[in-house]
């Protein structure tokens, strides 16, 4: 392992002297840059409101000092009043059993299992999908976002289960505490079938043609948000929207929830499916444009491309 040169580990300590909690990861809390530091990030931002985050990115030194400070090979790294506590599994380890809220000296989290409703078509899907003899069970994640994802791997010795459906769901007590009162249903779209997921009080998604979407453009009272990937934006700009894979789905989450969102792709079909899920965020006014950048090249601005 690099030795450690005594101005970078000056550096490292007056961090540490500085900061009660200290997550090096790469990236930042809002946008981290590797499964292994959104993990850390993620547990440590269901419990904190405030933590220092050092991305190591940024400075090579630091990356790899931190490395021979601690005597730990990898990144992320999460510090505790000076002490090394360790990595992502350690701490994601720690949050589902509740030793992290005792060592942050937090209340234990809730243990209780969430009610979820699974719909028979949904669960259904669910058990074609599950490998018959194994050991794996079924694992529900909901992110602060609300964004949500299943797998299935072992269970763990700390999970908390629900049951409904005629499944047993493994959640994490973050996930259970955000899951309470889902609804998961099995839907066909234009672009596929899958699992959906809605949550209590998500806002209903409204339709909004390309002409009022110019005028509340014109006004400035609206935030349009393209979800089309790079490639086709190239093939026809729309200046005045925001690039969803740009500024990333988390970020934007982070928005006030009572500012109007409006989501446009190439034909209304893929936007209406992120509109949903920002409406599972929370958020109170959200637009699906109905028609997407075609409708408006054809009745709003023929200078941009139609393809």
């Amino acid at each position: 392992m690099t030795d450690l040169a005594s101005d970078t580990r000056a550096r490292i300590e007056t961090l540490l002297q500085e900061h009660p909690v200290v997550l090096f990861m790469k990236g930042n809390r809002e946008a981290p840059m590797c499964g292994f530091s959104a993990a850390a990030s993620a547990a440590l931002n269901d419990l904190l409101e405030d933590y220092h985050t050092v991305d190591v990115l940024a400075d090579q030194d630091i990356r790899e000092g931190i490395k021979a400070y601690g005597q730990w090979p990898t990144i992320p790294q999460l510090y505790v009043r000076g002490e090394l506590i360790g990595g992502a599994d350690i701490v994601r380890s720690m949050a589902a059993s509740g030793e992290l809220n005792s060592l942050l000296g937090l209340p234990p989290p809730d243990r209780t299992p969430p009610e979820i409703k699974v719909t028979e078509a949904a669960a259904s899907a669910i058990r074609g999908a599950m490998t018959e003899g194994s050991d794996d069970v079924l694992h529900l994640h909901v992110g602060a976002g609300h964004q949500a994802g299943f797998n299935l791997a072992p269970a763990g010795e700390h999970d908390i289960v629900s049951h409904a459906g005629g499944l047993e769901i493994h959640l994490d007590p973050g996930s259970a505490r955000r899951a309470r009162g889902i609804v998961i249903d099995w839907v066909e779209t234009l672009q596929g079938a899958g699992l959906s997921l809605s949550f209590p009080g998500s806002a209903r998604v409204r339709p909004l043609s390309v002409q009022a979407l110019q005028e509340r453009l014109q006004r400035g009272d609206i935030t349009l948000v393209d979800v089309r990937p790079a490639a086709d934006r190239a093939r026809a700009q729309l200046p005045q929207a925001l690039a969803l894979e740009e500024v990333g789905e988390a970020t934007l989450a982070q928005r006030p929830h009572d500012a109007p969102l409006a989501f446009i792709c190439h034909h209304g079909h893929s936007s209406a499916g992120v509109a949903r899920r920002f409406a599972a965020h929370g958020f109170s006014e959200i637009y699906n444009v109905e028609g997407g950048i075609d409708a408006w090249a054809r009745e709003i601005d023929p200078g941009v491309p139609t393809y």
